[in-house]
């Protein structure tokens, strides 16, 4: 076992990546000599050269559309957003060519691209680079959409992501890439790409979350802990497609279940599971499922971003509120 954070658990799963396969590639902003604005990809182009991974131009669009013209042609393209806000001016290639073209050729083509955004807040930017935009794709049919909590989920699920032969979006949780955990490099992924996991067992209500999200919900079950209350936690690390059995059991137990993400509240994967919770287990619930997320506002300056993030005052109000029905 090997100590990690989520930086280095990505970088050795990318070098993994490119060592089994030389068809796979990675391209972006600065990825190559600066190894990305956050060392994701520090030294591998120095080791693989700068054929295989490539420093491009300041152009989003450009990036993905050559993606795709690189994966019709048989490679494996791992494109990096630089921030998640920079998605937009490629979010035309992505939900029309890229989500698109398995279906246009009636199956006949793939796109094995991963692309991989840096998402959520927490690092005290300036506007662009905080936004937590997954529900945008997460929206959009063709697309798997994916995201780690940890670094041993970062270190599989990055690899399993380049080894599918469909395009998938790989977020990222920045504000958690210094989070340290054990990893057995030399091992076997425990999940397979598109399953939830349990993070902490519990009996009395139903916390779910993702990506950034995750933490700070197995910090709130600590807490409720103290008072004598089990939270279940529950990382559903594939927002699309969505893995909710081990949700259904849970709340099928505990008759409770709060949402946590830092996306803004409308139309977001807590609505989704929301719903999807309500038309399976309705008989079950005991309360109204509750959501604790950021706010529909546009995401705000760096000196007030923690009154716009969910923390665990927030999550364990909301618990709460599931016990006073």
């Amino acid at each position: 076992m090997t100590s990690l954070n989520i930086i280095k658990a990505i970088n050795i799963g990318l070098r993994r990546s490119l060592e089994r396969d030389d068809k796979v590639l990675i391209m972006g902003e600065d990825v190559g000599k600066l190894g990305g604005v956050f060392r994701v990809t520090d030294g591998l182009q120095k080791d693989f050269g700068e054929d295989r991974v490539i420093d491009t131009p300041l152009a989003e669009s450009g990036i993905i559309g050559t993606a795709v013209g690189l994966a019709l042609r048989g490679y494996r393209p791992v494109c990096e957003i630089q921030f998640d806000g920079f998605v937009f001016p490629g979010y035309d290639q992505i939900v029309s060519q890229v989500a698109k073209m398995h279906f246009r050729s009636g199956g006949r083509l793939r796109l094995p691209i991963v692309i991989r955004i840096p998402y959520g807040g927490r690092i005290g930017a300036v506007e662009h680079h905080s936004e937590s935009p997954e529900a945008y794709f997460a929206h959009t049919p063709g697309l798997k959409v994916v995201t780690c909590s940890n670094p041993l989920d970062a270190y599989w699920m990055i690899q399993q992501a380049i080894e599918l032969d469909d395009p998938v979006v790989f977020f990222e949780p920045k504000g958690r890439y210094y989070t340290k955990g054990e990893v057995d490099v030399d091992g076997e992924p425990e999940l397979p790409l598109e399953s939830a996991r349990v993070a902490l067992p519990g009996a009395d209500a139903t916390v779910v979350a993702y990506g950034p999200s995750v933490k700070t919900c197995l910090d709130a079950a600590a807490a409720a802990a103290d008072d004598g209350r089990s939270l279940e936690v529950i990382d559903l690390r594939s927002l699309s497609p969505l893995d909710l059995r081990a949700v259904y059991d849970s709340v099928r137990r505990t008759g409770r279940l709060v949402v946590v993400h830092e996306a803004q509240r409308s139309l977001g994967i807590g609505a989704e599971v929301a719903a999807r919770v309500t038309e399976e287990c309705f008989y079950s619930l005991e309360a109204p499922v509750q959501r604790v997320t950021g706010y529909d506002t546009p995401y705000p300056p760096a000196r007030v971003e923690e009154e716009f993030l969910p923390d665990l005052d927030r999550v364990l109000d909301a618990v709460d509120r599931t016990f006073a029905y």
